[in-house]
């Protein structure tokens, strides 16, 4: 449909770019060749349709053909993307399927989850935020500091183990706990994941939100709200996981408290 109050060329344009989003029900200005509108019809959707099962491989191999291009028509024909960036693309389907998704009983019960977790891949993986190393001591006593969080490890929780779905594995119901990991871009540039737990999930809380105290302290804390009747165990296998974050490259180093 052309846009209130346009007329001529404009009228057009707005009738050429609605029969590209939705050409079943949105038909061409008459004044074009259907051939030539139709190498722009395919041309378009097929260049965003590779983008998209590009950024969402593991999706797009789990949905069949014509209900995985349906999405994406559906996607095609109902978001108004802000930024012309292609490596921005995967975010909008993301925003889509979050806000603007009609409910389908036909979609998996996993896949918002799933298509976050594939976007927070490539988000990593292109990311330019580069660690703030100021007064960080990389080799730091990680209990006695203050352990710092690489910009580029999110720890995550899901609904569904989103990181073991793929062809032979799609629960129709979430397990009764949440599935924690952490997705982080190592030193090599890699992007991996490390499933964890809701402890570790708690420390690393503590650890982002309120920087100001040591490793031991927060986990102290975190026995103290598990009641745990030997918060020296806690502590003792924090330390443990503290530097093997630290060997992966998730935690960087540490701060000294500030007095």
């Amino acid at each position: 449909m052309a846009e209130r109050g346009a007329t001529g060329f404009q009228a057009s344009q707005y009738a050429f770019t609605a029969h590209l989003r939705d050409p079943d029900h949105h038909p061409a200005p008459v004044e074009m060749e259907d051939r030539r509108v139709g190498i722009y019809r395919e041309l378009i959707f097929n260049n965003v349709e590779s983008l998209l099962a590009g950024y969402f491989p593991v999706l797009r191999r789990l949905l069949p053909e014509d209900y995985w291009k349906g999405l994406v028509r559906d996607f095609f024909i109902r978001h108004r993307a802000r930024t012309p960036l292609f490596t921005e693309l995967a975010q909008e389907l993301l925003v889509f399927l979050h806000r603007e998704r009609d409910s389908n009983p036909q979609d998996p019960p996993f896949l918002l989850e799933l298509a976050h977790y594939e976007w927070v891949e490539l988000a990593l993986m292109i990311s330019e935020e580069e660690p703030d190393l100021t007064g960080l001591d990389p080799n730091g006593d990680l209990l006695a500091g203050v352990p710092v969080l690489s910009p580029l490890a999110w720890p995550l929780s899901y609904r569904f183990p989103v990181h073991r779905i793929g062809p032979d594995y799609q629960p129709r119901e979430p397990p009764l706990e949440l599935t924690h990991v952490i997705v982080y871009r190592n030193r090599e540039e890699r992007v991996e994941f490390l499933e964890t737990n809701a402890v570790t999930q708690r420390l690393l809380q503590l650890l982002v939100e309120v920087p100001d105290r040591s490793a031991r302290a927060r986990l102290e804390q975190v026995a103290a709200e598990l009641h745990h009747r030997a918060p020296e165990q806690v502590v003792a296998s924090g330390a443990g996981l503290l530097e093997d974050l630290h060997a992966r490259g998730i935690v960087l180093g540490t701060r000294p408290l500030i007095a």
